[in-house]
């Protein structure tokens, strides 16, 4: 007596959504509309920006400041021409 094949899972024959994980992602991809974040993860991520964006502003201020255009040191074309 021959051993019988086990089935595959039926998820992929589905056509409801049951709550497995690829019938979500499935269902999520054909419904962005209806799909938005949990408010822990919109407050948590406006708070990582906030920080990031504090960094950022700290380095920046951090650093030596360079004068990429200065006043009276440059000499133009007219000024060496003579």
């Amino acid at each position: 007596m021959t051993r019988r094949k086990k089935t595959r899972s039926l998820a992929d024959k589905v056509t409801i959504r049951t709550g497995k994980r690829k019938d979500y992602k499935k269902w999520r991809h054909e419904n962005p509309d209806q799909v938005t974040s949990s408010r822990r993860f919109t407050q948590k991520k406006r708070q990582q920006r906030k920080l990031q964006a504090a960094r950022k502003l700290a380095r920046q201020e951090q650093g030596a400041s360079i004068d990429i255009h200065p006043e009276g040191t440059s000499t133009s074309s007219e000024e060496r021409d003579e």
